[in-house]
C-alpha cells in the first residue's frame, strides 16, 4: 500500500509534431505553426532523482554566482577537423564543449562527412554513435571512401544511458551521433523521434559537452518543408545549426551556417560528391562557371561574397511569350519576390514591356544567393535573353539596384574586383559611389562605375 501511494503518476501532453507545441489536449490546428492533425500524445514521466549523465549518484557541482570582473577568461584552442572547408564554417575549427547540429535531406551526405570529419581526426579519440546502421555497414562506407582511423570507436546503439556508459569508459575527445531523431532516454516513456524524445536527449548531450569540454556533432533529420525535424527549442539549444544542401542531380554540396555562437552565419563551404566522398572545392568560382567558348543570350557573370570568401556566380534567365495567357515568373536560387521586384524596376524605367511574357531565372551550380549585389547581373541577364543579344564576354556585374533604377554600391567591393580580376575577366560594372577613394589602377580588369540602369545597358550594347 505504501509502495501503491508513492508510485509516480503517469503524465501525457500532447505535442506537435512540426514545431514541438505543447498542450494539455488535443488540438486540431496548432497554434503556433497552424498545422492541422499534427497533435500526438506522447507520456512524459521522469524519475524522482535525475541522474546526470554520469553513471553513478555523483551530481553536479551546483553552479554559484560570479562577478563579471572576477570570471578568468581563458582562450580556448579550437580543434582541427582536418576539414578545411568545415574549419572555415565553424569559424577556426572545433571549439571544446560545443553542440553542432547538422541538417540536410535523405541522402544529401550527411553521414558521409561525419565519419570523414571522424576519420581524419587522427590526433583525437572519436566515438562515432550511429542508430541508423550496424558497425558492418558503417566499415563498408569508411572502405568505399577509403579512410581508416586508430582511434575512431563506433557504437551502434540508440540509447542514452548505454552510450554515456561507453562514453565513461572509453572518455572520446569527439562524439559523433546519427542522428538525434533516433535516440531514446529511459527517462522518457514515448518512441524515438518524438518531441519529447529529441529534447530531453539533447539536453543530456548538452550537459555531457558542457560539463566535460567535449564537442559533439549531431546529425539531424529534416521535414518535408526543409525544417529540421523536432521542436524547434533543438536548434536553439545547440551552439551550432548547419544546413547540408544541394541536388542530387548535381556533383556540389553546400554547407551553410545558420547559427553559430562562436563565429560568423554567414561562411558557407563546397564540396564535390565523388565516388570516394566529398571534396573540398577549393577554387568555387572556376567551378560554378560554365567555360563557354562563344557567348550566349541571357546569361550574366556576378562577383558576390559569401561571408569572407568572394564568388563569381552564374545568372541564367530566360524571356518569352506567355502562350496562355498568363505569364509565369520562375526563381530557382533566387527570391521570387525580389525577382518581381527587379521586373517592376526594368518596366518602370527602363521601358521593357515584360507584363505579357514568362521570366525564368536560374543561379547555376545549386547554389542559393541573399546578396543583393547579383541585383545588376539578374537584369542584365533578363535583357539580354529579351532582345536576344548576348553579354560580352569577360564581363562581371557587383551592384545592387534601388527602385528608382540607380545602381547602389555593396559592401567589400575590392575583394570582389579582384576575384574577377583573378578568374581572368576584361571588365567588371559597379556602382559608382563604390568607387570613391578605391584605386582602381591596382587591378589588371578594367572597373566601370554606373550610375543608372541605362546607362549600364548603353556600355553594354552602345
Amino acid at each position: 500500500m505504501r509502495d501503491f501511494l508513492f508510485m509516480a503518476k503517469t503524465k501525457t501532453n500532447f505535442f506537435c509534431q512540426s514545431c514541438g507545441h505543447q498542450s494539455p489536449k488535443w488540438l486540431g490546428k496548432c497554434p503556433s505553426c497552424e498545422a492541422w492533425n499534427s497533435f500526438t500524445e506522447e507520456i512524459v514521466q521522469k524519475e524522482v532523482h535525475s541522474k546526470s549523465w554520469v553513471t553513478g549518484d555523483k551530481q553536479a557541482k551546483a553552479p554559484q554566482p560570479v562577478k563579471l570582473n572576477d570570471i578568468e577568461q581563458h582562450n580556448e584552442v579550437r580543434i582541427d577537423t582536418g576539414d578545411n572547408e568545415l574549419n572555415r564554417i565553424l569559424g577556426g575549427g572545433l571549439v571544446p564543449g560545443s553542440l553542432i547540429l547538422l541538417g540536410g535531406e535523405p541522402g544529401i551526405g550527411k553521414s558521409t562527412l561525419m565519419l570523414q570529419i571522424a576519420a581524419k581526426s587522427t590526433r583525437l579519440k572519436v566515438l562515432y554513435v550511429s542508430g541508423e546502421e550496424s558497425e558492418q555497414q558503417i566499415k563498408m562506407r569508411a572502405e568505399r571512401i577509403g579512410i581508416g582511423n586508430e582511434s575512431c570507436y563506433v557504437l551502434a546503439e540508440t540509447g542514452t544511458q548505454r552510450i554515456f556508459q561507453h562514453i565513461s569508459h572509453i572518455k572520446p575527445q569527439l562524439v559523433v551521433i546519427d542522428s538525434i531523431q533516433t535516440l531514446q532516454t529511459d527517462t522518457i516513456e514515448s518512441s524515438p523521434g518524438s518531441v519529447s524524445q529529441i529534447r530531453e536527449c539533447t539536453a543530456e548531450l548538452l550537459r555531457f559537452a558542457k560539463e566535460t569540454a567535449t564537442p559533439v556533432l549531431l546529425i539531424g533529420h529534416i521535414t518535408k518543408d526543409g525544417q529540421i525535424a523536432g521542436p524547434k527549442v533543438l536548434e536553439h539549444m545547440v551552439d551550432v545549426v548547419l544546413q547540408f544542401e544541394g541536388d542530387r542531380n548535381h556533383l556540389y554540396r553546400i554547407v551553410r551556417s545558420v547559427k553559430n555562437r562562436f563565429g560568423s552565419t554567414a561562411e558557407m563551404g563546397i564540396y564535390e560528391m565523388a565516388g570516394e566522398g566529398l571534396r573540398e572545392v577549393l577554387n568555387p568560382s572556376q567551378v560554378l562557371l560554365s567555360q563557354l567558348e562563344e557567348p550566349f543570350s541571357g546569361i550574366a557573370i556576378s562577383a558576390t561574397m559569401e561571408g569572407a570568401r568572394p564568388l563569381l556566380i552564374e545568372s541564367q534567365a530566360l524571356v518569352s511569350t506567355a502562350v496562355y495567357g498568363t505569364p509565369q515568373r520562375s526563381g530557382t536560387g533566387f527570391d521570387l519576390r525580389r525577382l518581381n521586384m527587379l521586373l517592376a524596376v526594368i518596366e518602370k524605367r527602363c521601358g521593357f514591356k515584360l507584363g505579357q511574357k514568362d521570366v525564368f531565372l536560374n543561379i547555376t551550380g545549386g547554389i542559393r544567393t541573399e546578396d543583393p549585389a547579383v541585383d545588376l547581373a539578374v537584369i542584365c541577364a533578363i535583357l539580354s535573353s529579351d532582345l536576344d543579344m548576348p553579354i560580352p564576354m569577360k564581363t562581371c556585374f557587383s551592384a545592387e539596384v534601388g527602385l528608382s533604377g540607380e545602381i547602389r554600391p555593396v559592401s567589400r567591393i575590392e575583394q570582389r574586383i579582384a576575384e574577377a580580376d583573378r578568374m581572368g575577366f576584361s571588365q567588371i560594372l559597379v556602382s559608382e559611389y563604390s568607387t570613391k577613394g578605391l584605386k582602381t589602377d591596382k587591378f589588371g580588369i578594367r572597373v566601370i562605375p554606373v550610375k543608372k540602369i541605362e546607362e549600364a545597358f548603353r556600355i553594354l550594347y552602345g
